[in-house]
């Protein structure tokens, strides 16, 4: 379950996510090519859940009877969208949500959830993380194409088609997915945070915590097993490595897991010795 998501829910959708990911995870199980397929579809769904808020309000209003709610999905999307995807959005219509706005959190949850099991099973979940986070940091970078891409007046079409020139081909069809979903539906989030976070979400996918490297200079695959080692004594849980170089640090790291930083740089030492000595 998308650990992030399922924090800002309230009991009852938290609930209602946990048993229609079972429904999810039941049906990827039956059928695991279709996952880019059902990941995709769900979002379109979210997108059409945004738009329309009589719909979105009617699917989540838990005075109307479960049933009725399942077969207006059924009535409205049959033959729109795959057999399973359905299946899994008929679930989560008859399911009690706290709130019209959780169930599509709900529902983008498990659009994200489908396409990581996806990744996962294909073996291509650590590309896919990694991918997202090194996409992050180029566009931390080049704060010019984040704004284009971030613009809310911005043409979606138009955005897509950069993204798509972007990364076409370059990265996996799971990255690809998951990145024109954030830039097409962002739904309040910045571009830069919501990759870092769906980096983060594929390193919890695999039970990892995620540790931030920033070093001098590249380092080698031995410096990197040895790292994730000691972080692994340190924190005594599986931990993934995401790596960025910065010069400006002079020499050493910069490690940071969740809230915690490890600032072992020359320029971090030399600003700790001037506070010392202010």
């Amino acid at each position: 379950m998308t650990s992030t998501v399922t924090s800002a829910l309230h009991a009852a959708s938290r609930e209602a996510l946990a048993a229609v990911e079972l429904t999810l995870l039941d049906v990827l199980e039956a059928a695991p090519a279709g996952s880019t397929t059902l990941g995709g579809e769900l979002f379109a769904v979210v997108g059409l859940l945004d738009r329309e808020i009589g719909l979105r309000r009617t699917l989540a209003d838990s005075s109307t009877a479960a049933g009725a709610r399942s077969r207006l999905v059924t009535d409205l999307l049959t033959g729109k969208v795959a057999a399973d995807t359905l299946k899994v959005l008929t679930t989560a219509a008859a399911a009690r949500w706290s709130s019209p706005r959780e169930l599509v959190d709900g529902l983008e949850s498990l659009a994200t959830t489908a396409l990581l099991v996806g990744a996962e099973r294909a073996g291509r979940l650590d590309a896919v993380e990694d991918e997202l986070f090194r996409l992050g940091r180029i566009l931390d970078d080049q704060s010019e194409l984040e704004q284009v891409l971030g613009d809310r007046n911005g043409s979606v079409e138009g955005k897509l088609a950069l993204v798509r020139e972007l990364i076409g081909a370059k990265v996996d069809a799971t990255t690809e997915t998951l990145v024109e979903n954030l830039v097409a539906q962002p739904r309040g989030r910045s571009l830069v945070p919501g990759l870092e976070a769906l980096a983060a979400e594929a390193a919890r996918r695999r039970e990892r915590s995620v540790a931030h490297v920033v070093s001098a200079g590249a380092l080698s695959a031995e410096q990197q097993d040895r790292l994730a080692a000691t972080l692994q004594r340190i924190y005594s849980r599986p931990i993934a490595l995401h790596l960025e170089i910065d010069p400006g640090i002079g020499g050493g790291l910069v490690i940071k897991v969740g809230d915690e930083v490890i600032d072992g740089s020359t320029s971090g030492q030399l600003d700790a010795l001037r506070r010392r000595f202010s």
